[in-house]
This record gives C-alpha cells, structure tokens and sequence, in this order.
C-alpha cells in the first residue's frame, strides 16, 4: 500500500470500501465490553455501513440531506459517519457536552433531517431539540430509546438498519459512491464563531482526504508504514479526531481501538500497544506529571537518570548537543527509557499533538523519556491539519512543522497566516458573510498571526483571533458567554479568559444601578469597590453566572470570576471607539487577578 494510492480515491467511502476489500476479515474496529477487547473485522464493518446506507434511503432520505450524530467514541459512530456517506448524505457530527440550546441551533441552522444517537442519557437534551426543530422526523437510537409520543418524530432501531441482504446493498452501495465526487459535501462540523453562534464548517471530501494523504506521508516516510493500531481518545464530533482519528488509519488500512475514558486511558494504552495516538496537549500534561512522580517514588537513582534525560533533551532542543552526552544516552537507552516506553506500550511510533498549543518543556519532556511528540496545527475550516513537525524536516518544539503535501502557505502583510488548497472549505454552512471573512481568492484567512523559520517551519506567535482554546482542544467564543452574562440585570460587562487553562473564567463589571438598589434594599452604604468584599453581594452576581452556566455546556461554564476595580470605557483604553472590548489591555491591567482563579 503506497501514499499515491490516496489520489485515485474521488470520495471516503470510496476508499474505505477499497481497504475493506483489501484487508478483509482482519480486524478493524475494537471496543471493550464485557471485560474483553471484542472486534469488528474490515468484511463486517463494510457490510454494516452499505446496510444502513441502505436503510437511511428506504426512510425517504435524499441525497445532500444532513443527518446529526451524536455519539461517545465507539465502532457504532464509524459505521454510522460512513453510511451516511455512502447514502449520499452529509453528516453533522455534533458534541456530547451540547445542552439542548446548543442541538436546537445545529439542527435548525443545518436542517438535518434525522438524527443518530448512541445512549438514551444522550438523547435526552437531543430530543427535546429534535421536538422543537421543525425539520427533523427521524430517530435512530444505536441503543433502545424510549419512544416518546410525537406527531413530529419516527423512532428507528440501529438493529433494524444493519439487517437485510449485505450483498446486494453493496452492490447498490457501490453504484452510488462511484457518483460521488471530491467536491462534494461529506460533513458539516459546527465550530464557534466570532459572534458566538456555532457555525457550520462545510468539510467536502477532498478536504479530508488531503488531510490523510499528507498524514499517511509524515508516517510513512518518518517512521514507515506497518501494521498500524489507533487507540481513539478524542470526541469523535472534533475535526482532529474525525480525520486524524479515524479517517487516517482507515486510509492506512490501520486498527483502531476506542478507549473507555480518562479514567482508564493508562491501562487502555498498555492492553492495546498503539502505534499512533492523535492527542491534546492537556494529555500530554497529566502524563508528564504521572510519570515524573512514579520515576521519584523509585528513589534517588531514577530520578538522578530522570534528570540527565532531561538536560541532554534540553541541549538537543535547544542545538547544543555535546559529544559527552552519548555515554549517557546510551545508559538511559538501556535504563530508563524502555521502561517508559513499555508505560505506552512499548511500540509507540508517534503521539501527534494538536487542537492546542504545546508547551515546548512538555514535548522537551516526551523526548527526553525516548517518545516522539509530533505537534500538529490547523483549525476546521482546513480539514483540519495544515502542517505538523516531522523528524525528516527537525523536529523543533517552538515550530508547528513544515505545511503537509499539497499545502500552500504564505505570510499577509500583517503577519497572518493564509492557507491555500484542497484542503480549505468551501465555505461556512448557510453563513456567505463569515464565508467571505474568511476565504480571499482561495486563501484562508486563519486568524493566527507568525512567520515560516529557514526550514519552511510554521512558527505561531499570536492568535489574531479572540477565541479561547482550552488546553484540551476544546474551542470556546468569549463573546457568546459574555454578551449571555450580560444579559443578566446584575452585570453591565465581561470579559472571560481560558486560552491553555483547564476552565473558562471571567472578570466581572457589575450593574452600577442594580448594584445601587441592592445596596438600598441591604441598608448598606453604596460604595463600588466596598460592596464586592460582602458575601452576599458576591453570591449574588455568582448566581446570576449560574444562571448562565444552565444554558452553557461543560466546556463553556463559567467556574470562578473576580470583579473589576472599575467599569471597562474608552477613556481607560479598555474598549474601542466602537465600544468592544480590548481584551490585551484588560489582561495588562488585570492580568495577576485572572490568573489568581486558577489556584483557588
């Protein structure tokens, strides 16, 4: 199997079908359940997927139609994206985490016309979206649901949709796929917007198998390309992991293997050995800190070797490599490395880094212990991966690498980063004036602002856009929960922070007029800066956040705030002419105190 095979493919199915006829009854999907590793072979897999294709069509389903998945990582979610796909249709991969504000948007704004839902505890904020959203009529439940009574809704079992004669809905699968072409539409993946309404990225064919061409060649030339196992730990609704995660190991004919959570992301990693893993920086994070205190509890030994590994990865980074070294390495190459290793595995090729920015001391760190880290950038609107660092180019912890195959980039006057080629949407989903924001003559404005090093290496140094990306992945818009908060009577501004930080947090202006009454109705002295000392004035703007947070979803809730000292104007510098905040002057002034709410 060799990387041009990518170009003959004029759709995803199209190449899933052809590895499932190559690899067979090998297996392809893996989950554990009932105490065991249990798996879908390639054979299986292909028959499920033309079966509920088939099914989709028999609902009265048309081709472009959209159909919304919501679903944790598992074979069903695959089989699913894949049918829907071969029916002719476009997927809507949609978040666990979304409250049924967040589904009623997505379903309305896309039109989707049936839904596919895993568990009955999902579906619950998804039905009630689905009875509200005018265009859905149909429910696909993977498990039983229980069937509400509805005029509007028609409940389908999965095990209804995966029966019937395999053969002939492949055939008939196979005729259709042939019709679809690059350029068509494959998903839509709603990522926030600058006006915090979710928006719909139009992810076609093309663009995800650029993606995978360009990935496959990383892998295949850096490392070379075997037998290769996947273990899939990110949501699946995230453009990181639907490419990254699933449709570049079935480009690579690979296995996959779908973890059981955090909790038990360690122990899924040393039963099923991956060769590849697509992670965020926050996992990076909490590995590194498990293993540095498991390397101590061994004594003064493993940490004295823990130590050498770390300085001589610091001069490597860093290019003052010494000679002196090599004695040393060669110890901890026959100490303390393959014990780290062995943590991961012990055949771990490669852990891709993406969605965030990693701390060069964490990848320093990973290289240290002898484990490749390969950081990633792009967003979704570009398939979603633009470049990646890769051993053949230098590996440089500060760079985002060299841009993937296929892959223009150049540099705009004012320093951002533009982006040209297969891999760039054709637009946002309903949305022409965001399209035009973003796309000049083919170009994709990014919103991050850097340069390319004397190696073509991308080397991000700021983020022109506003949007808050938390230091797992996750994208969140500041503006839709601050212009939610200030709905509420109690707060006149806020601004909210969380860009690499575990949570969201926010820094609060409260109403001077609401502040005044409650101050009346307390017998208490107005007084703006006395009053945010008392309790019960705190308490009370913390309901009124909590009041926003029910209509917020995990990643978006507010978790703590502070007050400002005074309210945010033209006169302090703290918003513009045209009356927006100015979010670095604020973080000048109030720097200290935001990051004060992470040690609470």
């Amino acid at each position: 199997m060799q990387t041009s095979d990518f170009a003959q493919y004029s759709n995803l199915v199209a190449m899933f079908l052809d590895r499932a006829r190559s690899r067979g009854d090998a297996p392809f999907l893996w989950a554990r359940r009932e105490g065991a590793w249990r798996s879908i072979s390639w054979n299986e897999a292909a028959d499920q997927v033309c079966l509920i294709a088939q099914s989709l069509r028999a609902l009265g389903l048309n081709p472009g139609d959209r159909v919304a998945l919501v679903s944790e990582n598992r074979p069903e979610w695959c089989l699913a994206d894949l049918a829907i796909m071969a029916a002719g249709l476009v997927t809507v991969p949609t978040y666990t985490t979304n409250t049924e504000r967040d589904h009623l948007h997505i379903l309305e704004n896309s039109g989707a016309r049936a839904v596919i839902v895993s568990t009955p505890k999902l579906a619950a904020p998804l039905l009630a979206a689905a009875l509200r959203a005018p265009c859905a009529e149909h429910v696909i439940g993977i498990e039983p649901l229980r069937r509400m009574q509805s005029g509007t809704l028609t409940f389908h079992d999965w095990r209804d949709l995966t029966s019937g004669d395999a053969a002939s809905a492949r055939a008939e699968a196979e005729a259709r796929v042939a019709g679809i072409r690059r350029e068509d539409l494959a998903c839509i993946i709603y990522t926030s917007g600058t006006g915090g309404a979710p928006r719909g990225v139009r992810q076609h064919h093309g663009a995800i198998l650029c993606n995978v061409d360009g990935a496959a060649r990383v892998l295949a030339e850096d490392f070379g390309w075997g037998e290769e196992v996947f273990l899939s730990f990110l949501p699946l609704s995230h453009a990181y992991e639907h490419t990254g995660g699933q449709f570049l190991p079935i480009g690579m004919g690979a296995q996959i293997y779908y973890a059981e959570g955090l909790e038990k992301l360690a122990s899924n990693i040393e039963d099923v050995r991956p060769t590849v893993m697509v992670v965020v920086p926050r996992l990076f994070e909490v590995l590194r800190t498990r293993i540095m205190k498991q390397v101590e509890k061994q004594g003064k030994a493993a940490s004295y070797m823990m130590d050498r590994a770390l300085a001589i990865a610091a001069r490597k980074a860093s290019g003052r490599s010494r000679l002196v070294d090599a004695p040393m390495n060669l110890l901890l190459n026959r100490t303390l490395r393959p014990k780290i290793r062995q943590r991961f595995g012990g055949r771990m090729k490669a852990m891709v880094s993406g969605g965030a920015p990693l701390n060069p001391d964490v990848g320093v760190f990973f290289d240290a212990m002898g484990l490749t880290v390969l950081q990633g950038y792009g967003q979704t609107e570009s398939g979603p991966v633009i470049s990646c660092n890769r051993p053949a180019a230098g590996v440089k912890m500060d760079t985002v690498g060299p841009p993937l195959k296929g892959v223009e980039v150049r540099i705009a006057g004012d320093g951002e980063i533009l982006v040209r080629g297969e891999l760039v949407m054709h637009g946002y989903w309903q949305n022409e004036a965001e399209t035009a924001r973003a796309l000049h003559d083919g170009w994709l404005q990014t919103g991050d602002i850097g340069h390319l090093d004397e190696k073509g290496r991308i080397v991000i140094t700021d983020r022109k856009k506003d949007m808050i990306v938390n230091d797992k992945g996750d994208n969140v818009a500041p503006q839709k929960i601050e212009g939610m908060l200030t709905l509420q009577p109690e707060i006149a501004q806020a601004m909210v922070s969380g860009d690499k930080r575990p949570y969201v947090v926010g820094l609060i202006v409260p109403d001077a007029e609401w502040s005044l009454d409650w101050a009346r109705a307390q017998d208490e002295h107005f007084d703006f800066k006395a009053l945010q000392d008392l309790p019960a004035f705190r308490n009370a703007i913390r309901a009124a956040v909590d009041r926003v947070n029910k209509d917020l979803s995990v990643v978006e809730k507010v978790r703590q705030f502070a007050f400002a000292d005074e309210a945010f104007s033209i006169d302090n510098e703290e918003m513009t002419p045209s009356m927006k905040i100015r979010r670095h002057k604020i973080r000048e002034r109030y720097g200290a105190r935001i990051d004060g709410l992470y040690k609470n």
